[in-house]
């Protein structure tokens, strides 16, 4: 089985969940997971978990996105992206400084109502689905965050602008509300994700050329293992006596385990009452065993996450 993370780049047309069915066939394995759905107009990064890294899933969905996206003022449709029916039109009476003091005034934290035209489930029907038969679902308010938004070209009705934003964000819903907030209505021309954590637009390889890595055998140069998203975290090997505790995912002594590169051993924990307890835990043989983390109250080093594939 293949383990690790790879960087797609999702092509337009396509769905996060066509992408999976496609790697499934590319990589002759079942087990693959998406890590949050980009609509099939949009394009852009879009990490896939493979094998023990699936675990990632979550992880990699909570993670900061940037996106590009084009507005386009003056009209309001269903979908609230330029693929919908359009609803209304309006004049834009806003000057191109209103309009940038207007999107900028988007940052920081917002109360944000999802699309109905979106994948949420309400009593275990997607919004979409009432969407599509005409029926009207009340959303409550969610948070969100815009960390940062900046207008890259502004040729009015048009506005390109870069969005990095918290998880369960829409941007269509932002182009929206921007429109609203205006006056003159608004919706979503184009959207592409540049970067979601780690992974970015410039990296990541189309379906197509995923198949080219796998056919030459060098998938390996473009696959990040499991324990490369925790690079921030120390790394520690258990000792050949305790290896087979870590390999059944057993609490450890911390007095089993020695440090990796030029970090002080486990024993600084107890001295120093550190806050950052958790690290990348491997065997004596260097195969990454998971995520653990130090119990001070009970002395131990226990398994927050397991990654170790067991043959």
């Amino acid at each position: 089985m293949i383990n690790g993370i790879l960087n797609v780049c999702k092509e337009p047309g396509y769905t996060s969940h066509d992408v999976v069915a496609k790697l499934r066939g590319i990589l002759h394995q079942k087990k693959i997971g998406h890590t949050g759905t980009l609509d099939p107009d949009a394009e852009g990064v879009l990490p896939v978990c493979l094998g023990k890294a699936t675990k990632l899933c979550d992880l990699l969905t909570d993670e900061t996105k940037t996106y590009e996206a084009l507005l386009h003022l003056g009209i309001a449709t269903d979908t609230q992206d330029m693929s919908g029916t359009v609803l209304e039109q309006a004049p834009i009476y806003a000057s191109e400084q209103e309009v940038r003091d207007c999107i900028l005034g988007f940052r920081g934290e917002q109360l944000q109502i999802p699309p109905m035209y979106s994948a949420l489930k309400v009593n275990g029907k997607k919004l979409y689905e009432f969407a599509r038969e005409g029926i009207e679902i009340e959303r409550k308010a969610r948070k969100v965050c815009f960390y940062e938004i900046r207008i890259l070209e502004c040729a009015l009705p048009l506005v390109r602008m870069e969005v990095t934003c918290s998880k369960g964000t829409y941007i269509r819903t932002l182009c929206n509300d921007i429109g609203e907030k205006l006056g003159c209505h608004g919706c979503m021309e184009h959207l592409v994700r540049t970067r979601v954590g780690r992974f970015t637009l410039e990296k990541a390889c189309t379906l197509e050329q995923i198949r080219e890595f796998v056919t030459d055998g060098r998938l390996d140069e473009i696959l990040v293992p499991a324990d490369g998203m925790f690079e921030k975290l120390d790394a520690y090997a258990v000792s050949d006596e305790m290896e087979r505790m870590a390999v059944n995912g057993n609490a450890i002594m911390p007095s089993a385990l020695h440090a990796l590169g030029t970090i002080e051993n486990v024993s600084v924990w107890q001295k120093a009452g550190n806050e950052e307890t958790r690290f990348r835990l491997y065997l004596p043989s260097g195969a990454f065993v998971g995520i653990y983390e130090y119990d001070k109250g009970r002395d131990l080093c226990v398994p927050v996450k397991m990654f170790l594939e067991r043959t």
